[in-house]
């Protein structure tokens, strides 16, 4: 997480008001990547660079449908997943960083359907990148495995793997914790834990506000109220960022059966259930969103020790309640939570995009 967060007044808001999806990226990324990483004129390059495969002219589109309700489609890259978005971005900051410093990395990624393709779109053929997946045989959908196993580019390194994603984030993660391993081979990741990932879809609730809100001009600001439906919490966590820099949006989790945030959200019970139900909506068949320590650090108020002490805690117990500052009603990042259950994409009633 960045140490602190800019606050951005009415005035840049109006002034934002009226950017393109991929104009909103470069001002939000401008504010935490600073010059002296990438200069202004390279970064807007690398983010155009980035949404030039996408199949829509807008990148992201905003469908509006009856009583209020509006669709924000995110699908339109190349694997159609949301994460198209975010990983293309993150990849040419990749590529940027390690032409200049002549550097080669292995990415090694976990999927629980749709990262895995859209990690490998954002990295075929790249010279200096080779990308091991790892495929939980049996818990993805046909589609999302055919993207991942189709790739004939030597780069690119699928395996398919025991178990559901949860539990290959496990090895994983015990790999990353071997610090000597992971500089010997230059390892990094491309989930969601990677914070550009997240810092990139921050655009995609302020893209939202912008297009909903009925106007700017009342004091104050008309509150949006954005329905995210989430498995590993990496919107989710965007979503809180965005409203902590001053973007009026009432946040609302939407999960099918596999309901970890929602009893987290409503009953602060950070805890497993027995095992992970497969539902239509694969990607969010997940049991440990690992992003919630994000959205803990924030409500904690940046307090990072006690959040250590509770993600140790879970860890060992994969039990945690949460303290009565972590959990007060009404929460003031996230409004609420929703149960919506074997619904393909995630969430019919809401009629938004799983994210």
């Amino acid at each position: 997480m960045p140490e602190e967060l800019p606050q951005l007044g009415r005035e840049t808001l109006h002034e934002w008001s009226t950017l393109s999806y991929p104009s909103l990226v470069k001002e939000l990324c401008s504010l935490f990547i600073g010059p002296e990483l990438i200069p202004r004129d390279d970064l807007n390059d690398l983010i155009d660079r980035a949404f030039s495969r996408f199949h829509h002219r807008e990148v992201v589109h905003l469908s509006r449908l009856r009583n209020g309700l509006n669709v924000l489609e995110l699908w339109h890259g190349v694997t159609y997943a949301f994460k198209d978005l975010s990983l293309c971005c993150t990849a040419q900051f990749l590529q940027y960083f390690l032409e200049k410093r002549k550097r080669h990395i292995t990415v090694v990624v976990g999927t629980s359907g749709d990262t895995g393709s859209a990690a490998i779109e954002s990295v075929q053929g790249a010279k200096n990148v080779d990308i091991i997946v790892l495929l939980p045989k049996g818990h993805c959908t046909k589609i999302q495995e055919l993207q991942m196993t189709t790739v004939l580019r030597e780069n690119v390194h699928v395996f398919g793997v025991e178990g559901n994603s949860d539990e290959l984030d496990e090895p994983i993660k015990t790999v990353f914790a071997d610090v000597a391993f992971v500089k010997k081979h230059n390892l990094m990741s491309l989930n969601s834990i990677n914070w550009s990932r997240v810092l990139v879809q921050i655009a995609h609730h302020f893209f939202a506000y912008f297009r909903c809100a009925p106007s700017l001009d009342m004091h104050p600001l008309p509150p949006v109220e954005v329905v995210v439906p989430t498995g590993a919490a990496g919107n989710l966590a965007a979503g809180c960022i965005a409203q902590k820099m001053g973007l009026p949006i009432h946040l609302v989790v939407a999960v099918n059966s596999n309901d970890i945030i929602h009893r987290t959200v409503q009953w602060g019970d950070f805890s497993l259930s027995k095992a992970v139900k497969p539902t239509l909506a694969s990607a969010m068949d997940i049991q440990v969103p690992y992003n919630m320590e994000r959205i803990f650090w924030l409500l904690s108020g940046s307090d990072s020790q006690v959040i250590r002490t509770l993600m140790e805690q879970f860890e060992r117990t994969k039990s945690v309640s949460l303290p009565k500052e972590l959990h007060s009603k009404p929460s003031p990042l996230l409004s609420g939570s929703r149960l919506c259950s074997q619904v393909p994409g995630g969430c019919a009633g809401c009629q938004a995009d799983p994210g």
